[in-house]
C-alpha cells in the first residue's frame, strides 16, 4: 500500500521542450509537488521545477553542535563534578585541552548527521517505488520524458489533475499508487 506522497499521475512526452513547457504550465496552475524524470539533462527544467527544500545543511549544523557542546560538557562534567585532579595547579575546567577532541566530535557528528539525514531524505533503504509498476517507466532512462504530478500536491484533486495533464497533450497518462 502506497502513502498519499507515492501516488498521482504520471504524464509521458515525446521530447524534451514538450516537457519543460508542461512543467511551467502546471507551475502556472499553481502545482507545487511535481518530478520529471529524463534521460539526460535537460537545461532549464530544474528552475521550472522550483526550489527544493533542503535541510540536511541544518542537520548538519545541528548535529556539529551536539558533538561540539556534548563533548565538551562531558569533558567538563568529567574534570570538574567527577573527578577533579590538581595538576600543577592548573584550573579544573582548562578549556583549551578540551578543544582538540570536541573539534573531531564535532565533525564526527556533522558526518554522522548529514548521513543519516540523507538516507531518511531519499527514503532509503528502499527496494522498489510505485513508480516502477507504470509499464511505461521505463523508457525514462532511454528515450522517454516524464512528469509526475504527485498526490500530496495541495491542489491536487484526482480529475482536476488528469484534466489538467491531458490538456498539455502528453502521449500517455498513468496513476501511480493505487
Amino acid at each position: 500500500m502506497s502513502t498519499l506522497h507515492e501516488q498521482g499521475w504520471l504524464a509521458r512526452f515525446d521530447h524534451a521542450e514538450a516537457l519543460l513547457m508542461a512543467v511551467r504550465e502546471l507551475r502556472g496552475r499553481g502545482y507545487t509537488q511535481l518530478e520529471a524524470y529524463t534521460p539526460y539533462p535537460v537545461e532549464g527544467l530544474a528552475q521550472a521545477l522550483g526550489p527544493m527544500r533542503n535541510r540536511i545543511p541544518l542537520l548538519v549544523l545541528l548535529g556539529g553542535l551536539v558533538g561540539g557542546f556534548g563533548t565538551l560538557l562531558l569533558e567538563w562534567y568529567a574534570s570538574v563534578i567527577d573527578y577533579p585532579i590538581n595538576v600543577g595547579g592548573r584550573p579544573d575546567a582548562s578549556w583549551p585541552a578540551f578543544i582538540p577532541a570536541a573539534l573531531e566530535m564535532t565533525i564526527l557528528f556533522a558526518a554522522l548527521f548529514g548521513v543519516v539525514g540523507l538516507f531518511f531524505a531519499n527514503g532509503l533503504p528502499r527496494l522498489n517505488h510505485p513508480l516502477f509498476d507504470v509499464p511505461c517507466f521505463e523508457a525514462a532512462s532511454r528515450d522517454g520524458f516524464f512528469v509526475w504530478l504527485r498526490a500530496d500536491d495541495p491542489r491536487f484533486d484526482a480529475t482536476l489533475a488528469h484534466d489538467d495533464l491531458a490538456r498539455l497533450a502528453p502521449l500517455a497518462i498513468e496513476r501511480v499508487g493505487r
